[in-house]
């Protein structure tokens, strides 16, 4: 199961750890207690819109920049989990005549974190090579 409080924590996270702030310069800007913003970039606390608003003020970064940041990981997430559920999946057989038109997830490999992932997508060759390789 996905859970968005673990994917916003992780961009929260990633957010601080580009300016390069500890918890407790953020923590202090936002008014909130170090432990419980701790929790929320661990994903173990839900972040109220009160609370989020106060931290992206903190980090000087708009709500919408972080919650499109999270919507490109739940994207991503929701892909490779589908990816696996397809492979436990039995196949079926196309009726004949039909076109199809199939593309398959062939990795998931994980570049520095769990929430950061590479996703290669082969689509069905013509006469070219259609590789697409979707990044977080």
């Amino acid at each position: 199961m996905i859970l968005l409080r673990r994917l916003l924590g992780d961009v929260l996270r990633r957010q601080r750890q580009r300016q390069g702030r500890t918890l407790r310069e953020v923590s202090s800007s936002a008014r909130v207690s170090l432990g419980y913003l701790s929790e929320v970039e661990r994903g173990q606390k839900e972040a109220s819109s009160e609370l989020l608003s106060a931290i992206c003020d903190a980090l000087d970064v708009p709500m919408s920049e972080v919650m499109r940041e999270v919507s490109d990981d739940l994207s991503l997430a929701e892909l490779s989990q589908s990816a696996a559920d397809e492979t436990v999946a039995a196949p079926m057989r196309p009726r004949l005549g039909a076109v199809t038109s199939v593309a398959s997830v062939t990795s998931v490999t994980s570049v520095t974190s769990p929430s950061d992932e590479r996703i290669t997508i082969k689509a069905p060759k013509k006469s070219a090579e259609a590789d697409v390789v979707v990044a977080a």
